[in-house]
């Protein structure tokens, strides 16, 4: 990449060259003065203006990044100056990997779910579902996703758009990548990912901001399921989850859709379980769900005795803690879809229950 540097060093580099074709006009001392004065003044400015353009990235003497270069390069075509602008002025950033050894979710049910299901969140849901009405229902009835699970995403990771993140992107996926061993091979690979689109969608990569786990927009998508999953749904041309609620609504249906949500289909019940071996009910595994008719067997049913399940209908048991004793809930292969957008079973739970609400109001 040739940078052009500004008129004033070119006009200096101009007079330098005049000195040199002159030399013999003037007494050698007072050449040879002013030739290095010259020299070392442009010397100087070349070095600021170089600088100001390149700045220093903090994983270019990483033993892995040469081979992370590499492997961007031939995942997505790009060339290794791409790559080096991409992450020039990147900057290592500790805390994050501070934040990421803490354990996960150590609050119980009770304390967890306050964060997300509080007055203020719901009011807030409500007027987004008003704002895009219109919106929400075709998402509902092009990808078969209740708009109640949609809000409850956008609620739960971004309170609808009010908090994105703003830990820059690159840099926390560089921090994980070339710092956070346990799952260091992925966020190298979300890395990429970002460069590319960063590239793709026109924008310098050290602009885009998000969560510090790497997480963008609106949704909280990683960098790679963007692409895969990111709806234009605004038509105009441009997939944007950082800044249009659209794209986001669309690309949330999408996304599920795509992870196998059953239209029309439960996501789960209020139940209650009357054995005295919790353990034996409880799902283990929720891609591996059981016949009703067994856990009925064994002391579970809805809550509500209006609510009627069919003993071959395939079905989860999860537990939370309430702070006055377990609860208990059935779920439905849905719930599970939830899941793959965050592991967590609180988080399903309480995502379930915020679109809910907001959908009921």
């Amino acid at each position: 990449m040739l940078l052009h540097l500004p008129a004033a060093f070119s006009a200096l580099l101009s007079h330098q060259t005049c000195i040199d074709n002159n030399f013999g006009t003037q007494p050698d001392m007072l050449k040879r003065h002013l030739y290095k004065k010259f020299k070392m003044l442009a010397i100087a400015l070349g070095s600021f203006y170089a600088s100001s353009f390149c700045q220093a990235n903090d994983f270019q003497n990483s033993p892995q990044y040469f081979s992370f270069k590499q492997k961007t390069m031939q995942t997505y075509g790009l060339s290794a100056e791409q790559v080096d602008w991409a992450m020039s002025g990147a900057k290592n950033v500790p805390n994050i990997i501070n934040i990421m050894n803490r354990p996960g979710e150590s609050k119980p049910w009770y304390a967890y779910k306050t964060n997300f299901l509080a007055e203020s969140t719901i009011q807030r849901g409500v007027r987004f579902k008003q704002q895009y009405a219109d919106t929400l229902n075709r998402a509902e009835q092009q990808f078969g996703v209740p708009q109640s699970i949609i809000l409850g995403i956008l609620g739960v990771e971004t309170g609808f758009g009010s908090n994105k993140g703003s830990f820059v992107t690159r840099d926390a996926l560089a921090t994980l990548g070339f710092g956070y061993e346990r799952r260091a091979e992925y966020f190298k690979d979300e890395l990429a990912a970002l460069i590319a689109w960063s590239y793709k969608d026109g924008v310098p990569t050290s602009s885009i901001v998000g969560s510090y786990a790497g997480a963008v927009g609106y949704p909280q998508f990683m960098p790679s399921n963007i692409p895969k999953f990111g709806v234009d749904y605004d038509g105009n041309g441009h997939i944007d989850l950082r800044n249009s609620a659209v794209d986001a609504i669309g690309s949330i249906a999408n996304y599920l859709a795509q992870h196998g949500w059953q239209r029309n289909q439960p996501i789960a019940f209020a139940a209650r379980y009357i054995g005295n071996n919790p353990d034996s009910v409880i799902a283990k595994d929720l891609t591996l769900p059981t016949p009703y008719g067994v856990l009925k067997s064994q002391g579970v049913m809805p809550m509500n005795p209006i609510v009627q399940i069919d003993d071959l209908d395939l079905v989860n048991v999860i537990q939370l803690q309430e702070n006055y004793g377990h609860i208990y809930y059935i779920t439905y292969p849905n719930f599970q879809v939830i899941t793959t957008y965050n592991r967590s079973r609180m988080y399903a739970t309480a995502l379930w229950l915020l679109g809910t609400e907001i959908a009921s109001r």
